[in-house]
């Protein structure tokens, strides 16, 4: 081989080795494993997520795949499901609230889950070690901050001028123990500070509204604060049904309610919180761990009124709570 034909062929060389590994790296496709417990529930959860992906690069079907595995509202569903994608090998978990999260968790010590989740406190809920230093294999965010019911009451009060009693609709067991206590505890504490009366009402699961709601209106409550439940959540429709239907004024932890026809909402944006956790994915594909990414809380939160709601219900909202509103729908 003469001087000139053995440099070429070692230029060659050295120009085919990174456009190999090029190559190779292009045809890498991650992989996300949803597991929902419900997708017809919120649809725009998964599109907020997918476009949280679109937003850093991912293209769908060519970067990156999303296998979706959905509980049809089932929970005990979800532990087979999140086997699923683990038999499938895939990069990453995302798990849209904390039952989903718990179900991968159980499922998976390697595989990295992220979770979202609007009404669970992550540490009580076993899921991470602490916030800041979540630890083992999952991460996320969560949709708790403090004095939401709180700050919920307020804007009710503000929306519904004299009112003396409200009675605070909850689900027992719907968050962890500790998220509980405290959001009860805070609920009274708001209450008192504001001077109304505060009843709590159960209801475990839909079979239990019809009775609360007949039991609201024996009482005559004036006012109604739903606190934050998955089930609740999912339920939404035939809660904010049961409200116009009793004439009941009520404030919801989502503005999901209030598109549904519920009067007022204050409470964390879901589809942001999904948004924000398409970075997550993208950091632990990128090599992070999710035990070293801090699980964050909400920063802001959002007021949205529906002003066809009120008129139904004869209340005029103070122009000082519409001006505060992100949203009023007409």
């Amino acid at each position: 081989m003469n001087r000139r034909a053995f440099i070429g062929t070692v230029a060659g060389g050295l120009l085919a080795a990174p456009l190999a590994a090029e190559a190779q790296q292009a045809a890498k496709v991650a992989r996300i494993g949803w597991l929902a417990l419900n997708l017809a529930a919120a649809p725009q959860v998964p599109e907020a997520f997918r476009q949280g992906l679109r937003d850093l690069g991912y293209v769908e079907g060519r970067n990156v795949v999303i296998e979706h595995r959905d509980a049809e509202g089932k929970p005990e569903r979800l532990p087979a499901l999140a086997a699923e994608l683990v038999g499938l090998k895939v990069d990453v978990i995302v798990a849209a609230g904390a039952p989903h999260a718990l179900a991968a968790k159980q499922a998976t010590k390697t595989i990295p889950i992220v979770f979202a989740s609007g009404s669970s406190d992550p540490v009580t809920d076993g899921l991470v070690t602490s916030l800041a230093r979540p630890g083992g294999n999952v991460t996320g965010l969560t949709g708790l901050g403090p004095g939401l019911v709180g700050k919920c009451l307020e804007q009710l009060t503000q929306a519904v001028p004299g009112v003396t009693r409200v009675d605070a609709l909850w689900q027992p067991g719907a968050v962890g123990k500790r998220t509980e206590e405290e959001m009860l505890k805070g609920a009274e504490v708001a209450a008192r500070a504001l001077g109304v009366r505060l009843q709590f009402v159960e209801a475990r699961g839909p079979a239990d509204f019809d009775r609360a709601f007949s039991d609201m209106t024996r009482v005559h409550t004036g006012a109604l604060t739903v606190l934050p439940s998955a089930m609740f959540f999912n339920e939404r429709r035939r809660l904010v049904d049961l409200a116009a239907k009793t004439r009941l004024p009520a404030v919801y932890p989502g503005r999901e309610f209030v598109e549904a026809g519920g009067l007022m909402a204050y409470g964390p944006n879901l589809a942001d919180l999904f948004r924000r956790a398409a970075t997550y994915v993208d950091k632990i594909l990128k090599g992070a761990k999710p035990g070293d990414l801090p699980v964050e809380q909400p920063t802001k939160f959002e007021l949205v009124i529906n002003l066809k709601t009120a008129k139904a219900l004869g209340l005029t909202i103070p122009p000082s709570l519409l001006q505060r509103a992100d949203q009023v729908i007409e």
